[in-house]
């Protein structure tokens, strides 16, 4: 049995207004929306709270060559509570300025993050990471590697970043999947996808495929 569309469109939900409750590096927002019920085409009247962090772009870095990923090691906040460790072991990831295309903003942070250099990139997929409260999408990619760094001492020292890079065997970031040591949704799911897709990978750039993302993509092209 398929999946059915969504029972509704974008216009059958309307934003009645607005407010900022806090506002720093991001913001916290009152919604009150009007909106049509799954019962019924009579329209609700709700309040959310909304968490307003922009658009972030997740790049896992691939080596088909020596099979290989890089991951980088940082301090998460968020993170605090976590029984083994609040230094989380990621794929390259940043928020995405105003005017930046999702492709340039995973080149900067892989530069920026851990010394690499990226040749073409493959979209994995756009999610949302919290959408009962928090507004940021997330578009992942898989990137063919062509260097990298290695080490501390990576990130934006204006925002106190201290990054460390990895490069992995791809068969042990998956083993540290499998094991549960992977806790980064992000990190998750580009990990998920590798694990599916790594001969196919491996098959396009080790042969004379394509080395940017303007020429184009059948093998990993959407339905």
């Amino acid at each position: 049995m398929s999946l059915a569309p969504p029972t509704f469109r974008p216009e059958d939900c309307r934003i009645l207004s607005r407010e900022t409750l806090w506002q720093g590096l991001f913001s916290v927002d009152r919604v009150t929306l009007e909106h049509a019920r799954l019962e019924g085409r009579k329209d609700a009247r709700v309040e959310r709270i909304v968490f307003e962090r922009g658009d972030s772009v997740g790049v896992l870095p691939y080596d088909p060559t020596t099979d290989t990923v890089v991951l980088v090691e940082q301090l998460r906040a968020g993170a605090l509570r976590d029984e083994h460790s609040p230094w989380l072991r990621e794929i390259i990831a940043g928020v995405v300025e105003p005017g930046e295309h999702d492709e340039a903003v995973a080149r900067r942070e892989a530069d920026e993050e851990a010394g690499a250099q990226l040749g073409e990139l493959l979209p994995i997929a756009m999610y949302y990471p919290s959408p009962g409260a928090c507004s940021e999408r997330v578009q992942l990619f898989c990137a063919r590697l062509l260097t990298a760094g290695d080490g501390g001492g990576y990130g934006r020292k204006n925002e106190a970043e201290d990054i460390r890079v990895h490069t992995v065997a791809r068969e042990d970031a998956i083993a540290a999947l499998d094991a549960g040591w992977v806790t980064s949704s992000l990190t998750l799911i580009a990990l998920q996808w590798l694990a599916l897709n790594a001969d196919a990978l491996r098959n396009r750039w080790n042969g004379p495929g394509p080395t940017t993302t303007s020429e184009k993509n059948t093998l990993f092209q959407k339905a």
